[in-house]
């Protein structure tokens, strides 16, 4: 009897975390409802993205990624930061080992897994952010991204990089380190120190 309760119990907890996390696809990546599904031709994408005011940014996961996990379940999970990317990207979701169809922006035809290498993308969840126009010429997407994030860092710095290629911060003399700095001290998360 006691495993049986022991049993239900467990059922009953994982579904929970399931209706509380976020949604696994069928390629074994979390999923956002928001995400915009593509044929992922970058020059496209960037044109459409720029059509609806938006920009592109390209999030490259893997299956059992923690981080990717985490990414999801934490930070897309916020509504500020869901908010404000809905508001101003266009994300579509790559799977660093995926065989889908990819055209680069120098027109080269390649798989999900083989873009990743040619754009340098070691470490999952990598986001590239694309330029607010396609540029023209040979260059590819690892040439033509105005930054790109590496990771899932705090709620702060994810949301400070998203509104700092937002705000066209790459094209200023505030990095980004210092573009963050400067609005977590205007919102009072840390103290300036008095000289």
């Amino acid at each position: 009897m006691l495993k049986t309760i022991m049993s239900a119990a467990l059922v009953a907890v994982t579904l929970a975390g399931d209706a509380l996390g976020a949604k696994i696809g069928d390629d074994g990546l979390h999923k956002q409802d928001w995400f915009s599904l593509t044929f992922k031709d970058v020059a496209e994408d960037i044109e459409t993205a720029a059509e609806n005011g938006k920009r592109l940014a390209i999030v490259f996961e893997q299956r059992g990624c923690i981080y990717c996990k985490k990414m999801h379940e934490d930070l897309l999970a916020d509504p500020d930061i869901a908010g404000y990317m809905k508001e101003n990207f266009s994300v579509v979701q790559y799977n660093m080992f995926g065989d889908e169809e990819v055209t680069d922006l120098d027109g080269e035809t390649l798989t999900e897994k083989t873009a990743a290498r040619k754009w340098r993308v070691v470490f999952t969840p990598t986001i590239l952010f694309m330029p607010d126009e396609a540029p023209e010429g040979d260059g590819s997407v690892a040439d033509a991204a105005v930054a790109s994030m590496p990771g899932a860092f705090g709620k702060q710095t994810f949301l400070h990089m998203f509104q700092w290629v937002n705000e066209k911060g790459y094209e200023t003399d505030e990095h980004f380190q210092k573009y963050h700095a400067r609005k977590l001290e205007e919102s009072g998360a840390i103290d300036t120190p008095t000289q």
